[in-house]
């Protein structure tokens, strides 16, 4: 599928698509006689973890480190858990806090 195509799919423009591929995130594809970029369909799912992964809050570098391990075929490393892991705690923080405010709006409201 062409960068407009792929772009529209996961909800990115081109511009972001050739950005991670330049940061290596998103391998690049093979490219069309006319010289095209053509993504294979599974990159819109490798866009779609990218942004949810930046969503939870890592960096491009964990993120890249994560895809190379998943690409790899091997089971995570304890540093790869353990990265996940503590993201995964300092969301649960996060959520904690914002329920401590919301109940504190929740009273000053009544």
């Amino acid at each position: 599928m062409r960068i407009g195509t792929l772009a529209h799919t996961a909800g990115v423009t081109a511009k972001t698509v050739r950005f991670y591929e330049r940061a290596g995130l998103l391998p690049e594809p093979p490219r069309t006689p006319s010289g095209y970029r053509d993504y294979p369909p599974e990159s819109a799912d490798r866009l779609a973890f990218i942004r949810g992964a930046q969503v939870a809050g890592l960096s491009l570098s964990e993120i890249r480190d994560v895809l190379s391990v998943r690409d790899s075929g091997q089971a995570p490393s304890g540093r790869t858990a353990a990265l996940i892991a503590g993201h995964l705690r300092q969301i649960e923080a996060r959520l904690d806090d914002l329920t401590r405010t919301r109940n504190a709006l929740r009273d000053l409201a009544s």
